[in-house]
């Protein structure tokens, strides 16, 4: 008979995107988790930002940059597990461009599909539009290429693995959100973030907060270093993508400000989330602080 196991079983949701899966499967029983267990979610970003801002029942979740003003009251972000690109990001597309530039997308009449008002991808459009309010239309995000090849949105705003396949659905690139943002800053393009609850201590006893932190850590260190496996389970997230796309993708959000964002990766929050109050798009961020494991002790 199989020993009790008496550690709390705390939620982690991400998103049902290939970088998420291959970040976090080694939770559920791969790697030593410590004092806690993990059960995971998966829900699209913009239903797991809602959740964040109006319930935070979540004891870890993912969250795009731009929800976590609206949260930061019961969530901390973490230094591990975001997602930046680093010259690259969420793009606009469209069957045609309408002249040079982009300046047309703001224009009356023209309806952009977008995943969602609280995805970060949302917010870089609406500064790279100085501000202006398209009209926009939220749409699940495996539909926006159907949407705008159908005609039913002129143009589209595409995350996840959208930014590969967009051509196939015979569109056309407007705009690269991480370019954009890269010319006016030099900065990778802070769009998701893993955020864990303020009181994950109080809830479940002293020291928790830091072994969920070092879990975390953990988890994506086996990752790496089980590549292969780890594509494996991307790949049952990718949507109709080759294994080849897959690790194209994973490798371009999975990488070295993943594993810890560090300055730099703060310094990008810190910004987009400081012009974005500046204009009014969301609430004052505060201080970016991001939860990091303690250093181990030196040992005799």
């Amino acid at each position: 008979m199989p020993a009790r196991d008496d550690r709390p079983t705390l939620t982690l949701a991400h998103s049902p995107d290939p970088d998420d899966a291959f970040m976090w499967w080694p939770l559920e029983g791969e790697i030593d988790t410590g004092p806690v267990r993990f059960r995971l979610i998966r829900d699209d970003i913009q239903s797991l930002n809602e959740r964040a801002v109006t319930r935070g029942d979540l004891d870890v979740t993912a969250i795009s940059i731009h929800a976590y003003p609206h949260a930061r009251g019961r969530y901390a972000l973490t230094s591990m597990g975001s997602s930046m690109g680093d010259g690259y990001g969420p793009r606009i597309v469209a069957r045609e461009p309408r002249g040079e530039g982009w300046g047309w997308l703001a224009q009356p009449g023209v309806r952009i599909a977008t995943p969602g008002r609280y995805t970060t991808a949302h917010l870089v459009m609406r500064l790279m539009l100085a501000g202006a309010e398209p009209d926009t239309v939220e749409t699940p995000f495996d539909r926006i290429l159907e949407a705008v090849a159908s005609g039913e949105a002129d143009a589209g705003l595409v995350i996840h693995e959208g930014q590969l396949t967009y051509a196939d659905a015979g569109l056309s690139l407007i705009a690269d959100l991480g370019v954009w943002w890269r010319s006016e800053t030099g900065l990778p393009l802070p769009l998701g973030g893993n955020a864990v609850r303020r009181d994950l201590d109080e809830r479940f006893g002293e020291g928790v907060t830091q072994a969920v932190l070092s879990a975390l850590a953990r988890s994506l260190t086996h990752a790496m270093s089980e590549r292969e496996e780890s594509l494996s389970r991307a790949l049952a997230c990718a949507r109709g993508l080759s294994e080849a796309a897959a690790d194209e993708f994973v490798s371009m959000y999975v990488n070295p400000l993943t594993i810890d964002a560090g300055a730099r990766g703060a310094e990008a929050i810190s910004l987009l989330l400081g012009k974005a109050h500046a204009l009014g798009l969301c609430p004052d961020p505060g201080p970016i602080e991001m939860l990091r494991p303690a250093p181990a002790a030196p040992t005799r």
